[in-house]
This record gives structure tokens, C-alpha cells and sequence, in this order.
């Protein structure tokens, strides 16, 4: 199968095509099996997925400091307000 790109001179190649219509090239000449996948981009072999989560995820921590005193003010200040519409 053809890349969707020739990787010699980036013309669009159609699908089933032989052989790229504008250079020439075919799978004799500088198409590989890698050759589809080369303009997509894709990270290569030393691709370390934990730490990419671990950077673009989580990030340094995964709650930041001080949230989870300001989530309790919230729901103290909540709570209060509901006893005191119960009361009035």
C-alpha cells in the first residue's frame, strides 16, 4: 500500500496508486512499510509514555497546595448557611 504522501517529494499520492505521480517513486525506489507513517510525526522508539503522562497529566503534583482548604471553607460556609435558612 502507498503512502498517502510520497516521501520524496510530498506530493499527495491516491489511494492503489503504483507509483507516485509526480516523481516517480514506488516501493522499489523509497517507499518502506515506515514510509506511510513518516509525515504523520509520531514519537519515536524512545518515546518514554510514563513520563509523558507524568508531565502532561498529572503534572508536579496532582493537587495543588491549599485546594483542599479552600474545598472545606466551601462547605463549612454551605453548611452554615443551610442551618441558618433552617432556623429562620
Amino acid at each position: 500500500m502507498p503512502p498517502d504522501v510520497c516521501p520524496n517529494c510530498g506530493t499527495e499520492v491516491p489511494p492503489g496508486a503504483k507509483a507516485c505521480p509526480e516523481c516517480g517513486s514506488d516501493e522499489k525506489t523509497g517507499w518502506s512499510g515506515e514510509a506511510s507513517y513518516d509525515h504523520l510525526n509520531l514519537p519515536g522508539e524512545d518515546f518514554d509514555y510514563d513520563d509523558f503522562v507524568k508531565r502532561e497529566i498529572v503534572g508536579e503534583r496532582a493537587i495543588p497546595r491549599g485546594v483542599h482548604w479552600f474545598w472545606w471553607l466551601v462547605a463549612i460556609l454551605v453548611i452554615a448557611g443551610l442551618i441558618g435558612l433552617w432556623v429562620l
